[in-house]
């Protein structure tokens, strides 16, 4: 199915909406990866990046990009459901480029042996967002009073660290990733403020009262981006070949 901005998390899920949302390009999802592809591929589309894509090889790639978590690197080092991996740490040697979300990036460079380029990167939040889409405030606002954090991703921990980095009193309420999210799971019996993932903003838009905010984050490398002008031109020459 396409997805829209508007879309309903609860058909097409939540990371599909908010890329949607984020980006204003054209998303497809289907159990197939490929099949959605080819749906995108139907209306134009020649440049696809497939979200968590690695391990379904029927799906043809020019360009791999590996993202670790920087805190928690590769867990215990096994695939699912014995350790929290997808793909065996090898696979880590025949990507593209690796992207380490924070944290120790030394540690991934050292697995990886300098046969593939590393880099680090931080999440950095903007201001809140009220999620009725009527109302913007900066975090540093919501200070001196106990706010609500309500997080359904895979880290809830790093949402709730990175508002307490920025002084505010934080009373956690983590939840698995991709929960749903209901109107009781907004009330908290008082008149706080609820901060929260834009990943869960998509879910409650429809019934999120006036306190209900969202904190979107932007990618920033901790190196020069010289890397984003080579995956264009690779891009570009694939293109150029396919014409």
């Amino acid at each position: 199915m396409y997805v829209t901005p508007d879309g309903n998390p609860c058909e097409s899920g939540d990371e599909p909406v908010l890329i949607a949302r984020r980006t204003g390009c054209p998303v497809a999802v289907h159990p197939d990866r490929l099949a959605a592809a080819r749906m995108l591929a139907g209306q134009g589309i020649d440049v696809v990046v497939a979200d968590d894509g690695l391990q379904h090889y029927r799906l043809g790639r020019q360009f791999e990009l590996a993202v670790v978590d920087g805190r928690r690197r590769l867990g215990n080092g096994r695939l699912l459901p014995a350790g929290p991996l997808r793909e065996p740490p090898s696979r880590l040697g025949a990507v593209d480029r690796v992207l380490v979300n924070g944290g120790d990036v030394e540690s991934i460079r050292r697995l990886v042996a300098g046969t593939v380029p590393v880099a680090r990167f931080t999440l950095v939040p903007r201001a809140a967002l009220r999620v009725d889409g009527d109302g913007e405030r900066t975090l540093a606002s919501f200070r001196g009073a106990p706010v609500h954090a309500l997080a359904g991703i895979g880290s809830p921990d790093r949402f709730f660290s990175e508002l307490e980095a920025h002084g505010l009193d934080v009373r956690p309420c983590p939840l698995p990733d991709h929960a749903e999210i209901t109107p009781s799971d907004l009330d908290f019996g008082d008149e706080y403020e609820v901060l929260m993932t834009e990943k869960d903003a998509v879910k409650c838009a429809r019934f999120a009262h006036s306190r209900c905010w969202f904190v979107p984050v932007d990618l920033s490398l901790d190196e020069d981006d010289a890397w984003v002008d080579e995956l264009a031109n690779h891009l570009r020459s694939e293109l150029d070949h396919h014409d």
